[in-house]
């Protein structure tokens, strides 16, 4: 278990949207016999077996003994991310709730910036709260996201302007293949748009996450990153590039959030969803002229290079300099990214006659009446129901605009 830091001053106000941690309490696990109670949209059936993993040891015992048999299962954490169909998973259900975060000493850090490692069980949002409480900026835009600190790197989590990516540092792992645990650098991990080598059938399962944040605990009003995205800094009433207090955009970021049904409270059913369903589609700049002046489209950022350092000391021991080396993949890719425009999905769909509220008759199921882009368990839906609204969204914006929408979330047992 790793220990918990605690902080030395507190600059969260009481008045906070504090986001409920969608999780069973302990008494009530022993109880759960279903994917719905383990899930924000609280939909999905029974699974084969549930094992509840506290510690680090046997989150890689569970997944070990998973693996050397076979047999289907399920790693969850939060539940933010997942919909499976109401037969239930047939395997067995692998929880984590590892806990815990503590400085990780390294001298190659840049002055200002201090490194944590995060268990992978931890409550996301509970770090964000505490990075913000200590004076560490870089993840303050990042509040509110549901789910726990181990999923993050897999779907490399963003939101209003910031990214994972931009303050991973590493993440240890247990991997399949070769049965250890590993180190693996952010650069190894092939991040992009909610996308990782996870997600590409990299096998092995996240045991923590390893975060470079700077360091401003020493102000006495501790600063935010600069603020880039202009709806955020619209509602903070400043231009782009300001830098503001970490707790206020904190806050800005958790309003903002809640005002669209994204921060999941138990009382509100807008918020029974996988947040944003389906991602934003990434087209050729030629094919998104064929489409209405008014759509919105952004472009895509080339691969960054991750930062290479040599210092004098190693130079002198005669370590050689630290290069790049480019292969012809990446170099695609980095000539790709100019060639290519990320459209608004929220824009497709109500374009292509969805509104906010919309449900298909019969269904529990249906868009959420603060966003768009999700799909929300009125209180009554099935997996079923929610499969056949996101077919229906994907059929009508393929219909209107030739693009096939792709859902976000992981999905077990449906067809979408």
């Amino acid at each position: 278990m790793i220990a918990e830091i605690t902080p030395t001053c507190s600059l969260v106000s009481e008045a906070e949207i504090i986001p409920a941690r969608p999780l069973v309490s302990e008494a009530e696990l022993r109880n759960t016999t279903s994917i719905a109670q383990l899930t924000t949209m609280r939909v999905g059936g029974a699974f084969a077996g549930l094992t509840v993993c506290r510690t680090e040891q046997e989150l890689i015992a569970g997944a070990a003994r998973n693996w050397a048999s076979d047999e289907p299962w399920l790693l969850l954490g939060g539940g933010s991310n997942t919909v499976v169909s109401d037969a239930g998973y047939p395997g067995e259900v692998v929880l984590v709730r590892t806990e815990g975060i503590e400085p990780v000493t390294d001298p190659a850090l840049p002055s200002g910036s201090v490194r944590v490692r995060v268990a992978a069980g931890h409550d996301w949002d509970s770090l964000v709260r505490w990075s913000v409480e200590c004076g560490y900026a870089g993840l303050e835009v990042l509040s509110g996201i549901p789910g726990l600190a181990g999923s993050a790197p897999v779907q490399n989590i963003g939101a209003y302007g910031g990214e994972l990516a931009q303050v991973l540092h590493s993440v240890r792992v247990y991997e399949r293949e070769s049965g250890q645990v590993r180190e693996l650098k952010a650069a190894q991990l092939g991040l992009g748009y909610r996308t990782s080598a996870f997600k590409r059938g990299y096998a092995a399962v996240i045991l923590s996450v390893d975060l470079i944040l700077r360091n401003h605990s020493a102000q006495c009003d501790p600063l935010a990153m600069p603020v880039v995205f202009p709806q955020l800094a619209t509602v903070l009433g400043v231009k782009l590039g300001c830098q503001l207090p970490l707790r206020q955009v904190r806050e800005a970021v958790l309003r903002v959030r809640a005002a669209k049904g994204m921060v999941w409270q138990l009382a509100d059913k807008n918020s029974w969803s996988a947040g944003s369903f389906f991602v934003n589609p990434i087209v050729s700049q030629g094919f998104a002229r064929g489409l209405p002046e008014n759509a919105p489209r952004y472009p895509v950022a080339a691969p960054q290079r991750p930062d290479l350092v040599t210092t004098f000391e190693e130079l002198a021991a005669g370590q050689p300099l630290q290069l790049h080396y480019l292969t012809a993949d990446m170099l695609q890719d980095e000539q790709e990214a100019g060639e290519r425009v990320k459209l608004s999905a929220a824009w497709l769909i109500e374009n292509a006659g969805v509104r906010r509220g919309f449900s298909l008759p019969g269904s529990g199921a249906a868009v959420s009446e603060l966003h768009t882009l999700a799909i929300t368990n009125c209180g009554s839906a099935t997996a079923a129901d929610v499969a056949q609204l996101a077919r229906y969204i994907v059929q009508l914006v393929q219909a209107e605009f030739g693009v096939v929408l792709v859902p976000e979330p992981n999905i077990y047992g449906l067809q979408v």
